[in-house]
């Protein structure tokens, strides 16, 4: 809890913060709240390609630290670098080609240029995302999980400001709309990249000013490629998600727009539970404490469990209300009473998935965790969702049945593997005495 705790905090203030701005957006109505759903899983696509450094960069240091070595930066050293070469390419591409992405995902001319436009201004902020998850990965794997907490809630209360103001015009700037969300997040995002190099700088000055080594770039390239490809194909799971609910028309845009999102305000506790353990098993592993690295995982997921058990009861009992706050359309918040229930539930079905992707990740076991959700997401769940919710016409509330069903099934399949303890052969050796 020491550790996960900070982390719980700055993914909540996160999801926290992805509802803001949904309901600042959803007082400019149904296409608008549409636009910045689909804007922002484009975005979450885009955002995908780098996130698998700071799992990379996170389970070395943590591996390096547990096992004495005499520097733990050369991973850090080696995902900025990486971040650095992909990161201004991506930008540039994803502005260039989004269009015909959008094109699929929304279900009107007016949302495909909604979203269009905010995915273009938050686009820009790339290569910032990338350092910044290399930054927060190395001192996640240092345990110093107090900073990730500091710093991200001081950025959204930052980016809450900037994007009201800019949205409605508050304070003499000028009221951008939809924009304004979008240009407000982007600058935010860079103050907290200034804040993270400031504090690295400052406590830890010579990872500044060594280049990586070659064979440090190769293993943090290899650890990172199939999180990053995991995180692309999830994210891309989540376009063709959207593109079905765009084929029972915009409401169920808006309604499941907010449900995810709700979701996620939900789950990232359980996530921050797993980061933590991600630490706390690459130390094991690095000690050769196989026994620990095991026991850490169960004991994280028993903490999860009971955690996300806690927040999902307001969906069950009172979904109406929490409706109510995104809605002011009656019709809406009635179409998503039953999916936000089947939400709740979800939620606690996804602890051993939550937590366990994680700690597998801490002991080098990317592509196990890649290969299994990747084949419930696109071989059971989408599948399954298209038949369930489209050909046989049960809608909103058959999409997310389906999903509870897949939920299930994914944390029963990850409990397995983990009990298994085929992933204690994945081990990795880092050269981080260079």
């Amino acid at each position: 809890m020491r550790l996960a705790f900070p982390i719980m905090l700055g993914m909540l203030s996160q999801s926290v913060l992805n509802l803001i701005d949904a309901a600042l957006v959803g007082h400019l109505g149904q296409e608008a709240l549409a636009g910045v759903g689909i804007g922002g899983y484009a975005m979450f696509m885009m955002t995908a390609l780098v996130f698998g450094l700071s799992s990379s960069v996170q389970s070395q240091t943590a591996h390096a630290s547990g096992a004495e070595k005499a520097c733990t930066a050369q991973p850090l050293r080696a995902g900025l670098m990486i971040g650095l070469a992909i990161g201004l390419p991506l930008s540039c591409l994803a502005w260039w080609q989004t269009p015909a992405l959008i094109q699929l995902m929304a279900p009107s001319d007016a949302v495909t240029q909604i979203a269009l436009e905010y995915f273009r201004w938050r686009v820009v902020a790339l290569t910032v995302i990338a350092l910044t998850l290399c930054l927060r990965g190395y001192w996640n794997g240092l345990q110093q999980t107090h900073l990730y907490l500091r710093i991200i809630v001081f950025v959204h209360v930052v980016n809450v400001a900037l994007s009201a103001a800019l949205i409605y015009g508050i304070g003499g700037l000028p009221a951008l709309g939809v924009n304004g969300a979008a240009i407000g997040t982007t600058l935010s995002l860079l103050l907290g990249l200034f804040i993270w190099a400031v504090i690295t700088w400052r406590q830890s000055p010579p990872l500044t000013r060594l280049l990586p080594s070659w064979h440090g770039v190769k293993v943090t390239l290899k650890l990172a490629l199939p999180h990053s490809l995991q995180q692309l194909w999830f994210a891309a799971g989540y376009v063709v998600l959207f593109w079905l609910l765009g084929q029972l028309g915009t409401s169920s845009v808006a309604v499941g727009h907010v449900l995810v999102n709700l979701s996620l305000l939900l789950i990232l506790p359980g996530v921050g539970v797993g980061v933590a353990a991600m630490s706390l098993v690459g130390e094991a592993l690095g000690r050769d404490d196989q026994q620990a690295a095991h026991r850490w995982g169960i004991d994280a997921l028993s903490v999860a469990g009971m955690l996300l058990t806690v927040l999902a009861l307001p969906m069950l009992v009172m979904p109406e209300p929490i409706l109510s706050i995104f809605f002011t359309d009656e019709s809406l918040v009635q179409l998503g009473r039953l999916p936000l229930q089947i939400t709740g539930l979800m939620i606690v079905l996804d602890a051993a998935a939550l937590v366990l992707a994680q700690a597998l990740m801490g002991a080098g076991a990317q592509r196990t965790v890649m290969l299994l959700t990747l084949g419930m997401q696109w071989l059971l769940f989408l599948p399954l969702a298209w038949w369930v919710g489209i050909w046989l016409g049960y809608g909103l509330v058959g999409v997310w049945l389906t999903q509870l069903f897949y939920r299930l099934l994914n944390s029963s399949s990850f409990l397995w593997v983990w009990q298994r303890r085929r992933w204690l052969a994945h081990g990795f050796k880092i050269d981080a005495s260079k």
